[in-house]
């Protein structure tokens, strides 16, 4: 579903964070309780213990990066993903979709996803690739397990099933984005079922190649920022952007490889990840947490989606990921490409970023 500028100037979407008005609805199989309301009521210390240990996680179908995030991504916050064309943002954010499927006995949290594409890398045929491998995965699982009750869950989570609860939205511009976050609460309410994540993919690229004015950008960027954590707590679902690199020149000359949208965005995000290549295998360093240690996990791009690096796999990981994945990720670098082109900078190439 693409937001057309039409459709934007009746969404009132250049109201501020202040002015949108988000109730607090009553949603399925909603357990988060926003803290603090409109008669600034507080809570102890221990209700917000035992409500940050209710919380749900979306699995990635990597142990290791499910276990550097405390068991996957949380819901109630917002969760960013950074890294260069190819390293896999795409890739993730769709397993991510997908896996927020996954009925609650397999693991998962039983719902819908909502998908925001920027950058038109949302690739319809991928998605059933990916989404055909966790619906195999989870019969697989009821099969080894031949329990009544898991057999019978299985056998109403379908292809069909799984893609009817990801809604996907295409947004071309800021003010598309903006106007589709205003009116998200809704949308979201009028879904007969619980929503566990909202994507957006990217962040970045609606905000890169029209903005003179930083200011302006920053104020809106906080804006939607606040927008979406709203959103993620009161309705108990988890927030994930993706954000590109970008060059920074230090004071020395030097150049490094930074999350792109500028420092004060740094502060925006409750959790940052860095994906970025070691050589010829895929890294994914928790950069910014507030409740887990900076760590780093090996992560690989399969044709079955997000999974693990195993002692078997670092022989042949780079052909597997360059000869299955050469066309999506050269639909990556051009859609970054076109952005680098509008701003007047050279393309981008994929390589580690040298600090964060």
């Amino acid at each position: 579903m693409a937001i057309t500028p039409a459709d934007a100037s009746s969404m009132e979407m250049m109201k501020g964070p202040h002015s949108s008005t988000l109730s607090s609805p009553e949603v399925p199989g909603s357990s988060l309780q926003v803290v603090g309301s409109a008669k600034n009521e507080g809570c102890t210390a221990l209700e917000l213990l035992s409500i940050e240990q209710d919380l749900d996680h979306i699995v990635t179908f990597s142990a290791g990066i499910d276990g550097m995030l405390g068991g996957g991504v949380p819901v109630g916050k917002i969760t960013e993903f950074c890294g260069s064309p190819g390293i896999g943002k795409t890739q993730l954010s769709i397993q991510l979709a997908i896996d927020a499927t996954l009925p609650e006995p397999f693991g998962g949290c039983g719902g819908h996803s909502v998908y925001i594409d920027t950058e038109g890398s949302f690739v319809i045929d991928r998605v059933v690739q990916i989404a055909t491998a966790t619906v195999r995965h989870v019969h697989s699982v009821a099969k080894s397990s031949a329990d009544p009750e898991l057999l019978a869950v299985a056998d109403g989570y379908t292809l069909e099933v799984v893609l009817g609860n990801i809604h996907y939205y295409r947004c071309h511009n800021h003010i598309q984005l903006i106007a589709l976050s205003n009116i998200l609460h809704q949308t979201i309410s009028n879904i007969n079922s619980k929503v566990c994540l909202i994507v957006v993919d990217s962040i970045a690229s609606p905000f890169r190649s029209s903005f003179k004015d930083m200011g302006l950008r920053h104020r809106l960027l906080s804006g939607l920022a606040q927008t979406f954590l709203k959103l993620a707590t009161q309705f108990s679902l988890a927030v994930v952007f993706t954000n590109q690199m970008t060059t920074k020149t230090q004071s020395n000359g030097q150049s490094q490889l930074v999350p792109a949208l500028g420092e004060s965005w740094g502060h925006v995000c409750t959790i940052r990840v860095i994906l970025y290549w070691e050589g010829k295998e895929r890294q994914a360093h928790l950069y910014k947490s507030p409740s887990h240690p900076e760590s780093v996990v090996s992560y690989q791009i399969t044709k079955d989606g997000v999974r693990d690096v195993t002692d078997d796999d670092h022989a042949g990981l780079d052909s597997v990921a360059k000869v299955d994945w050469e066309e999506i990720v050269l639909q990556e670098d051009e859609s970054l490409d076109k952005i680098s082109a509008v701003e007047g900078r050279p393309p981008s190439k994929r390589h580690c970023p040298l600090e964060c």
